[in-house]
């Protein structure tokens, strides 16, 4: 251990939080998460002999450390899980097999949701957050939480008996109705991802209102509530984002030195558009604040023309979410992420500068992995990136090319990607890895999380497509009409082979008169 690092291990805090090993050329090996951190941290350091061979090699390339202090253990398991996404450590991957990673899933869509864990996702249209790599930990976090937001693990039988878990508050009490549980188990994702602050007051304001009614048994409740939240506070579990002390992610300081931006970039916006042909459109909007995924204010979009024409459904989609009304709504973000090229950065630039706004816009192409940005109209200052370009500057592993009005920017030259979407580059520079890699790796998350949302939501609209019944391309022939002809003849193709006289016995003269008109047209 260098004289450095042993003298600023003397100033750890005695403090829940996650901290960060580095290497000699500063790349994040490990993320680890500490109840105290003077006294885990501290560990690494102390003797080896009881070490396995893989923590040894860990400790052994061990140059710094940082860490993030939180304000309970809860929190530092939370941020640890993203912190791990984002950096995909070497020692993270290495001394964890993939059975060790938990996720959280829960099926909203059921009419009664459960809460369960699982070690491998499938696409079933539930909700999954993870993953964590301490199954125990995060087991015990939810069943702390689980006596402030009482879910089910398994789904209730209709009519059962009331179980023990309904009892002694595990359980929804009975007479709860599906959409008040719904509207429970949504406080229980929002906490997950990071309004824990939000979620009290809004539960104080609520008792406040009840006692004003003088329904104490629902204040009482909603006292007990607010109180079981304060005391996860101190549990013993094993940062949130609203923790996250912005000025020590490395990914924002150095985002700032490169591109000359005016100050951290707090709310980083992310954007992609999916669809098939034209059809489906969609676009996603991720939010990354302090640099951490900000689940709770992710929106989608859903263009109104269906068109083959990304960079006309960018322009749409960012006209829109720039608009005087989502700017009230969810304020005005300091970085716009665009995923794609040059067409996709010039569509994105000009719905800003229709919209009269502000901001940095860069953007991100998927098969090179390289971030574009134009000098004059990116919102950006060329400081840094002009000495590169005029070879005043070189940093191992970066290159900086101008393309015409271009300026195209190659963090990780030596290295390759993993795949058409990459979740990190694979391969190794000898000199270690670039200057600037922490930046690649915030903006590959960012746009791996904007393109699987939209993906995620393209699907579910193709899924709905599929699914639509020839029946309602009928004009005229509204729902109730529909589920009167299918009731009776069992399928959309027996409807079409049906008499006119038959038809009508069902819906009336007029509107079989419709149906056969629509099904002799397209036969």
């Amino acid at each position: 251990m260098n004289a450095q690092l042993e003298a600023k291990l003397k100033t750890l805090p005695r403090s829940p939080g996650v901290y960060f090993h580095k290497s000699k050329t500063g790349e994040i090996i490990y993320v680890g998460k500490a109840a105290l951190l003077r006294n885990r941290v501290r560990q690494y350091f102390q003797s080896t002999k009881d070490m396995d061979v893989k923590t040894r090699a860990l400790v052994a390339e061990i140059e710094d450390t940082d860490w993030v202090e939180t304000e309970s253990e809860l929190d530092a398991l939370f941020l640890e899980s993203e912190m791990v996404k984002r950096y995909m450590p070497r020692f993270n991957i290495l001394l964890r097999d993939d059975k060790s990673q938990t996720f959280i899933r829960i099926d909203m869509k059921s009419e009664w949701p459960t809460v369960s864990f699982t070690r491998n996702p499938i696409d079933d249209n539930a909700t999954y957050f993870g993953p964590y790599y301490s199954g125990v930990a995060i087991k015990k976090a939810l069943r702390f939480l689980r006596r402030a937001f009482p879910y089910f693990t398994k789904p209730p039988k209709e009519n059962g008996r009331v179980d023990l878990d309904a009892h002694i508050g595990l359980s929804p009490k009975p007479g709860t109705t599906s959409a008040e549980y719904k509207t429970s188990l949504r406080q229980l994702i929002r906490y997950i991802e990071g309004g824990r602050k939000v979620i009290i007051k809004d539960l104080e304001k609520q008792m406040k209102q009840a006692a004003a009614a003088h329904d104490f048994e629902q204040a009482a409740s909603l006292r007990n509530r607010i109180a079981d939240l304060t005391s996860l506070q101190h549990k013993i579990m094993f940062g949130d984002r609203e923790f996250l002390d912005i000025s020590k992610d490395k990914a924002l300081i150095d985002l700032v030195e490169l591109f000359g931006l005016r100050k951290i970039p707090a709310r980083i916006e992310g954007y992609d558009i999916s669809h098939m042909g034209g059809k489906n459109v969609v676009a996603s909007m991720v939010v990354f604040t302090n640099g951490v995924s900000d689940r709770s204010n992710y929106r989608k979009f859903k263009t109104r023309i269906e068109r083959n024409d990304d960079y006309a459904n960018l322009h749409e989609v960012l006209t829109r979410r720039l608009s005087e009304k989502n700017i009230k709504a969810w304020g005005i973000p300091d970085l716009l992420l665009i995923d794609g090229g040059k067409g996709q950065l010039d569509a994105a630039i000009r719905a800003r500068d229709e919209m009269g706004m502000i901001m940095p816009v860069i953007s991100i192409a998927k098969r090179e992995e390289e971030v574009i940005v134009h000098p004059e109209k990116s919102a950006i200052s060329m400081d840094v990136l002009n000495d590169f370009l005029a070879g005043r500057r070189y940093e191992s592993g970066i290159s900086v090319t101008r393309t015409g009005e271009y300026v195209t920017i190659n963090l990780h030259t030596g290295q390759t990607n993993a795949s058409g979407h990459s979740k990190n580059l694979r391969g190794s520079l000898t000199a270690g890895p670039a200057r600037y890699s922490h930046v690649t790796k915030l903006f590959q998350r960012i746009r791996d999380e904007s393109h699987r949302f939209a993906i995620s939501y393209h699907s579910v609209l193709k899924r709905g497509a599929q699914t639509k019944s020839t029946l309602e391309d009928i004009p005229g022939v509204g729902p109730a009409t529909r589920k009167a002809l299918i009731k009776k003849f069992g399928s959309t193709r027996a409807i079409g082979l049906a008499s006119e006289d038959d038809i009508a016995a069902i819906v009336g003269q007029k509107k079989a008169q419709l149906v056969k008109q629509f099904f002799s047209s397209t036969l």
